[in-house]
């Protein structure tokens, strides 16, 4: 009777022990794609450098006299470094407290930004929850006559409102420009929050509806907390076009005690020319609040606005 050996498993590991797994070394094209080359990363240095030019050279011109201004170029002063004395914020300060009143005007910039900011999400979001969780008679219809609004010109409203706000008092005042913005900004904020929404858990939904919870606790306990990334993209977006606005502040409020700072940006050049220097720092004044709160919310930029682009 011959006895045949049954074959071992080659190096088994001994009970307890683990082995590092063998990584195939990188090549050319199997390479990880997250990590960019030095092609990749020397294009995106020179197109940031192309960017910024225009802004390094804004803000070095804002801190340079009227004459150093006339007679040299903003580079000059990385060329000759001893110049760097020569630079003051006596711009600023006869932006901010001139005849003009850039200070003044970024509090109005704020009395007119804030509530058409918030008004649009607030009225924006009740509308969104009705056209995703509520069953009525011509939903699909009503949303798509509502974003079909997107595509009409806002200028093609701006005689009628006039005449009404003239009807009723309101040209030149806070509420005109309110209203104005809330307007043009309600489609975009209803269609961005409705396709936020729909991507929701239903599940979610239906639970709070089986344990008796009604629509206003549903919305402000589960769907309004869930939907912080599609609230505060559109909060970028409104924001801004609301405080970097110049039609709208124009036509509807124009120069006086309510202007906001677009419009007292404008106000600094005169018509001959002279006070262009003041127009270099006082746009620095209007970016301050808007960079400060792109980086505030920026986390939330880019999941509010891919949500619900695609499905599964």
């Amino acid at each position: 009777m011959t006895d045949t050996a049954t074959p071992q498993a080659a190096a088994s590991p001994a009970p307890g022990a683990w082995r590092a797994k063998v990584r195939r070394p990188a090549t050319h094209f199997d390479a990880n794609p997250a990590r960019a080359g030095w092609i990749t990363k020397s294009v995106l240095i020179v197109l940031c450098l192309l960017w910024l030019i225009p802004l390094i050279g804004t803000l070095v011109t804002s801190f340079r006299t009227v004459d150093a201004a006339a007679n040299t170029g903003w580079w000059s002063i990385i060329v000759h470094p001893s110049t760097l004395s020569s630079l003051t914020i006596q711009n600023y300060k006869t932006a901010l407290g001139g005849s003009t009143d850039m200070g003044q005007a970024f509090v109005n910039s704020l009395a007119i930004t804030l509530p058409a900011t918030f008004i649009p999400i607030l009225i924006a979001s009740f509308a969104a929850y009705a056209f995703t969780f509520i069953q009525f008679r011509g939903r699909e219809f009503l949303f798509l006559a509502i974003v079909s609004m997107l595509v009409v010109p806002n200028y093609v409203a701006f005689i009628p409102i006039l005449k009404l706000y003239k009807d009723v008092g309101l040209n030149g005042s806070f509420p005109a420009a309110w209203l104005a913005h809330i307007g043009f900004g309600m489609s975009l904020a209803i269609y961005i929050l409705r396709n936020y929404m729909s991507t929701l858990p239903k599940t979610v939904i239906e639970s709070a509806k089986m344990d008796g919870a009604s629509h206003y606790q549903t919305f402000y306990q589960l769907v309004l907390p869930m939907s912080v990334p599609a609230l505060a993209s559109f909060a970028i977006f409104q924001f801004l076009w609301v405080w970097n606005d110049l039609l709208v502040a124009l036509v509807f409020i124009g120069p006086g005690t309510n202007q906001p700072v677009t419009v007292a940006l404008t106000q600094l050049k005169g018509q001959l020319g002279q006070g262009w220097e003041l127009t270099t720092a006082g746009g620095f004044i209007t970016m301050i609040l808007p960079v400060i709160v792109f980086l505030a919310l920026q986390r939330y930029f880019i999941r509010g606005l891919t949500a619900g682009a695609v499905k599964g």
